[in-house]
C-alpha cells in the first residue's frame, strides 16, 4: 500500500519539476530608428548600391520629412522618365477607344477570313459533281487499260507458247525474252498502222 503511494508522490515531484517555469532567454529590445536621417558614405566600397540611388532619398523624405534635406521636386519624375511612363501606359493600358477599335478590327479580320473560308468551300462544293465524274471516267479508263494490257499479255503468251511448240513456264527467261520480242514487234507494227492512217489522212 505504502508503495503505490510513494510511487505517485514521486511522479507529482517529476511532473511539477517538467511544468512550465523560466527560461534562461531574454530577447533583444527593438531596433530603434535614429531621431535624423542617415545617409551612407559613398566613397564606401561597402555601402549598398540601393542606398545611393533617388528611392533611398524618397525613403528618407517620407520618414523624416523636410529634416531629410532632401528637395521635394527631385521626387517627382524628370520629363524623360515621364515620357517613358506615358510610353508605357499607352502599350500595357490603351484607352477605352484604342481597346474598342483593336477589337473592331480584329472582328472585321476575324469575319473577312471565315467569310473567304465560306467562299472557297462553297467554290469547292460546286466544283465537286465534276471532279467526282471526272475521277469516275478516270477509274474506268485505268480499269479498261489494265483490262486491254491482261488481254494483250494473255495474247502474247499464247502466241510465244505457240512459237514454241511446248508448254514452258512463263516465268523462265526463255518465255520473257520470246515475249519482249513480240512486244517490240507489236510496237512496230502499231506505230506503222498509226503512220500509214496519218499519211492517208493527209
Amino acid at each position: 500500500m505504502a508503495a503505490p503511494v510513494r510511487q505517485a508522490r514521486s511522479f507529482f515531484r517529476l511532473a511539477a519539476t517538467l511544468g512550465p517555469g523560466p527560461r534562461g532567454y531574454r530577447a533583444p529590445p527593438p531596433p530603434r530608428h535614429s531621431p535624423g536621417p542617415w545617409w551612407p558614405d559613398p566613397e564606401d566600397p561597402l555601402t549598398p548600391r540601393w542606398q545611393l540611388g533617388p528611392r533611398y532619398a524618397a525613403k528618407q523624405f517620407a520618414r523624416h520629412g523636410a529634416a531629410s534635406g532632401v528637395p521635394v521636386g527631385s521626387l517627382w519624375p524628370s520629363q524623360e522618365q515621364l515620357r517613358d511612363l506615358e510610353t508605357e501606359e499607352r502599350e500595357w493600358h490603351p484607352s477605352l477607344a484604342a481597346m474598342q477599335e483593336s477589337l473592331r478590327v480584329k472582328q472585321l479580320a476575324e469575319k473577312q477570313k471565315r467569310q473567304a473560308r465560306e467562299q472557297l468551300i462553297a467554290e469547292c462544293m460546286a466544283k465537286m459533281p465534276q471532279m467526282i465524274e471526272n475521277w469516275r471516267q478516270q477509274q474506268q479508263e485505268r480499269r479498261e487499260k489494265e483490262k486491254a494490257d491482261k488481254e494483250r499479255r494473255a495474247r502474247l503468251q499464247a502466241e510465244a507458247q505457240e512459237r514454241l511448240g511446248y508448254h514452258v513456264d512463263p516465268r523462265s527467261a526463255r518465255f520473257q525474252e520470246l515475249l519482249q520480242d513480240l512486244e517490240k514487234q507489236q510496237r512496230k507494227r502499231l506505230r506503222a498502222t498509226q503512220l500509214l492512217s496519218f499519211v492517208l489522212s493527209q
